[in-house]
């Protein structure tokens, strides 16, 4: 009689101690990912910056997309903990607004970059689904500071969608080129940001 081998999945490892090399390894794998792009990252890339080998990335991760959505639900859990505390504040739309941009940038500072959400499509359709929505809800966040601040007259008449989607581009961005700047602060920042998307360019 024959009996067929079938590969058991490693087990993946659960503890206090792997939970932060866990989040150990999601920061650095956003840092890469960003920089390089999903699919030129690899899990010996995130491996060598950890300084550890690759194969020891899969006792916390099956595999590299496992590993991305991690990613992705990390960045939308920061995200979404930054839009609560704004919106708890209180004050109009644009101290909302402002509160959530810099505590953002803070935030980004201490504790690495987000994963930048505009492609997901290497995930799977229930990953996909997961973060779509997740993404949509806190958009809609982002919109209604944007429709308080037009109510109360602290933000002038615009397209809200449109605005947020603006907004979102130039922070991605930001944390992807701005770092070359020499001295760079988020004071410095938040100043360029002041002009250019509350007073605007024009005298």
């Amino acid at each position: 009689m024959v009996i067929s081998k079938t590969k058991t999945p490693k087990t993946l490892s659960n503890s206090r101690k792997s939970d932060k090399k866990r989040e150990e390894i999601i920061r650095v794998a956003i840092e890469i990912i960003n920089a390089k792009s999903y699919a030129q990252a690899t899990m010996v890339d995130i491996a060598a910056a950890l300084d550890l080998r690759d194969a020891t990335l899969y006792h916390y991760f099956h595999d590299k997309r496992t590993l991305a959505y991690a990613c992705h639900r990390s960045s939308l859990e920061r995200a979404q903990k930054l839009l609560e505390t704004s919106d708890e504040t209180g004050g109009t739309g644009a101290e909302k607004l402002r509160h959530f941009i810099r505590n953002l940038l803070v935030e980004s500072k201490q504790n690495g970059s987000l994963l930048y959400l505009g492609d997901y499509s290497y995930l799977d359709s229930a990953q996909r689904k997961t973060v779509k929505q997740w993404a949509d809800r806190l958009q809609a966040v982002l919109v209604r500071f944007l429709n308080e601040g037009m109510s109360d007259g602290s933000i002038v008449e615009c397209e809200p969608e449109l605005v947020v989607q603006l907004l979102l581009g130039m922070l991605i961005w930001l944390g992807k080129w701005a770092r070359s700047i020499n001295g760079l602060t988020i004071d410095r920042l938040m100043n360029a940001i002041e002009i250019f998307s509350f007073r605007g360019l024009e005298r």
